[in-house]
């Protein structure tokens, strides 16, 4: 299911990207076997590279942010813990 989702973010991304962004050339050295069958299948192989980029962006982006505020999720995982949810008395499920 987790596939699926980031599957279906690229989209949105993709589409994004395409809508909204003002394009750069780039020279890029990929894979001739796959290039052919990117051509093949009629692949939008720009698009597909900016794709690419954007979900390697996005999880660098979410890897430093896990680093930096690593000492205060441990800290709240610590107070929970020790001391339980907040208000989890309230619940309703």
């Amino acid at each position: 299911m987790r596939r699926s989702a980031d599957a279906h973010a690229g989209v949105i991304i993709m589409r994004k990207i395409a809508t909204n962004a003002v394009r750069q050339p780039a020279n890029l050295s990929i894979d001739s076997q796959l290039m052919a069958e990117a051509k093949g299948l009629n692949v939008n192989v720009s698009r597909a590279a900016e794709a690419g980029i954007a979900e390697a962006v996005a999880a660098e982006k979410t890897r430093l942010w896990k680093l930096e505020n690593r000492a205060t999720m441990n800290a709240w995982n610590d107070y929970v813990d020790k001391h339980g949810i907040p208000l989890a008395g309230h619940r309703q499920f």
